[in-house]
């Protein structure tokens, strides 16, 4: 046995040396080991083979079984190192709707009393669409992405032009000749990459309204068409959403919700016809002030999240005058109209 021991020492330090692995070194002597159990056995007694490696195959056998409990010992015995230094599982552990991360991003909103954990898990349920990507669709997109709206759709057939800068602060001046919705989206995404986005590169028809608000729950219109006006709002009383609407010029703006679903009146029940020509010029006409689509365009968002989370008190059969030149804003009731051509039928 000496002569296989002596052996065995050589075929470690001659591998070590070589640069092998324990593991490929320990295959070399477990190679060793079954020709010298092979020896023992296939070998007739008395061959002096069998003589210089031991003689019998019972000792071979026993020195076998004791290096396999030695083995298995070391791998129990690393089993429950393992479980012993294994760090405890983690407390901050996705357990509900949000992530570690959604809960830190939304935790000024999760504090408050009127949202709390509840309101925000609506906002990351609740599907939105906004019409218009321009100076009121800026900022609502903006602060809703970052509210955490979970699918927010925004339609415009536009391109982002330089004039848009001084109002439209979703856009970039890199992002000049871009579609609207597109340069929208990169910015919403890049605020808030835990929504879907879903950008509609076309202009709003009569053909598309219905079917397209009828994924959504909460349609927001700043668009600065009264034709398009019109025709949200009758695709929304036809789909039966809540509609909230601002609108701006120069340095005065309004903001409303239309639900007739819910008692409230129209779009069409407090303007019913087209403001005769000169009246309502169009910001190109007649310019509007930077900051104020975003003053409008702020209260908007902030009225789908009341809206969205049942939140305090909304403008629903009221409407927000705001008069930015003079620093003043009221507050005046509407009335729905039972002759109402849109909504007199609910």
């Amino acid at each position: 046995m000496i002569f296989v021991f002596f052996l065995a020492l050589t075929i470690w330090l001659v591998a070590r040396r070589a640069g092998l692995p324990s593991q490929a070194r320990w295959l070399l002597l477990g190679l060793l080991y079954v020709a010298v159990l092979g020896i023992q056995v296939l070998l007739p007694e008395g061959t002096p083979l069998r003589v210089m490696t031991g003689g019998s195959p019972a000792l071979w056998l026993i020195l076998g079984g004791f290096a396999v409990l030695v083995v298995l010992y070391r791998a129990g015995l690393r089993r429950v190192r393992a479980r012993v230094q294994a760090p405890p599982p983690s407390e901050t552990r996705q357990t509900g709707p949000f992530s570690d991360v959604e809960l830190d991003r939304y935790a000024r909103h999760i504090v408050m009393r009127e949202i709390g954990g509840l309101g925000q898990k609506r906002l990351k349920e609740a599907k939105v669409l906004v019409v218009g990507a321009g100076g009121l669709g800026s900022p609502v997109l903006l602060y809703l992405a970052g509210a955490g709206v979970g699918t927010i759709g925004v339609i415009d057939h536009d391109t982002v032009s330089l004039s848009n800068l001084q109002r439209q602060v979703i856009h970039t001046d890199a992002r000049s000749g871009m579609p609207k919705v597109f340069s929208a989206e990169m910015a919403m995404t890049a605020l808030n990459p835990h929504i879907t986005v879903r950008p509609y590169n076309r202009r709003l028809t009569a053909e598309i309204a219905e079917e397209l608000f009828a994924e959504y729950d909460l349609i927001l219109d700043g668009n600065d068409n009264f034709e398009t006006r019109t025709l949200v709002n009758k695709a929304a009383v036809a789909t039966g959403k809540p509609l909230i609407s601002g609108a701006i010029a120069q340095w005065e703006g309004q903001i409303s919700l239309f639900d007739p679903v819910r008692g409230a009146p129209c779009y069409a029940c407090i303007f019913p016809e087209a403001p005769a020509d000169g009246l309502a010029p169009s910001c190109a006409e007649a310019g509007v002030a930077g900051p104020l689509p975003g003053v409008i365009g702020t209260m908007m968002a902030l009225e789908a999240m009341k809206e969205l989370t049942d939140a305090g008190t909304g403008l629903s059969g009221r409407m927000m005058l705001y008069d930015a030149l003079n620093a003043e804003t009221r507050t005046v009731k509407l009335k729905r109209r039972a002759d109402c051509p849109v909504c007199g039928h609910i």
